[in-house]
């Protein structure tokens, strides 16, 4: 009875909530200098869990009459038919109803940024039908928790939390195409459109482009915040991962694309763990 309920949440699938999830902890560690306060930091945890699921269920009841096209995702719920469009629904207000009680519990700034976010979450899944860059509006609404974040820290928005940002909406356009080249023949087939039926044979070029752009965001930030050579070490061990991705998609096989896609998780703990070194390891052997 449950199960349908946890498949249209893809909660035996956390790839999304982990991709999600660094860029938000990128940003609170960074805002709050490497000690964010205890209860932001659990509300913007269970606030990503709850966005993430209430994203996957408008995006299946907006793939509806689509999802059963796909091979990927011909067994989602709503296609299949083990959950209504009705009870789905029903389950999005009531994560979204959750969602607007957490941000309640954040200052002014928080809540109006926090609009945007909700706006993005809901328009998302509709962009693939009328521009090929859903993608680029999956980037702004992974991205939007990166402000949202500084808000709720800091009460305004410095220049690290728009560099967070930018690297975070590249990094989105990049591991989504990524994504998005699994589905290419199913997609073109059916109408759907993405970046990666638009990038064609460039695909694979412009996703190395957008991954250039984020890793530049993240040195930057580093000489912003003064961060020492240890982070910048880090982060460059960590953009190995991209390379290895492009070593998987180079022949676009959908299989290779979506281990490639996967691998992203591993450049979000590395540059998590950047920071996590920089702000309490790295003092420490500066005082031995």
């Amino acid at each position: 009875m449950l199960r349908p309920y946890t498949q249209i949440i893809r909660l035996e699938k956390p790839i999304g909530t982990f991709l999600l999830l660094w860029p938000t902890l990128m940003a609170l560690w960074v805002a709050g200098e490497g000690h964010p306060e205890p209860g932001i930091l659990l509300i913007f945890v269970l606030g990503v869990f709850i966005m993430r699921s209430a994203g996957c269920i408008i995006n299946d009841f907006a793939d509806r009459h689509y999802d059963g096209e796909v091979k990927r995702t011909r067994h989602r719920p709503l296609a299949t038919g083990e959950l209504s469009v009705h009870q789905a629904l029903a389950f999005f207000i009531v994560l979204m109803i959750l969602a607007v009680g957490l941000v309640l519990l954040l200052n002014r700034l928080t809540i109006l940024l926090s609009v945007i976010a909700f706006s993005l979450a809901v328009m998302y899944p509709f962009m693939k039908r009328f521009t090929h860059f859903p993608q680029a509006v999956l980037g702004v609404a992974f991205g939007w928790s990166v402000p949202m974040a500084f808000a709720a820290q800091v009460e305004y928005l410095p220049l690290e939390s728009w560099l967070l940002f930018v690297m975070t909406v590249c990094w989105t356009l990049a591991f989504d195409t990524e994504y998005a080249m699994v589905d290419r023949e199913d997609d073109e087939r059916i109408g759907i459109k993405s970046t990666a039926l638009f990038f064609n044979d460039k695909a694979q070029w412009l996703i190395a482009v957008f991954q250039g752009i984020a890793i530049i965001c993240l040195f930057l930030l580093g000489w912003v915040c003064r961060f020492s050579q240890i982070y910048y070490m880090i982060v460059s061990f960590s953009s190995i991962s991209f390379a290895y991705q492009h070593y998987l998609i180079r022949k676009q096989e959908p299989d290779a694309c979506f281990k490639a896609f996967l691998n992203n998780n591993y450049f979000g703990i590395g540059v998590f763990m950047a920071l996590i070194v920089e702000y309490y390891l790295h003092p420490v052997v500066n005082t031995l």
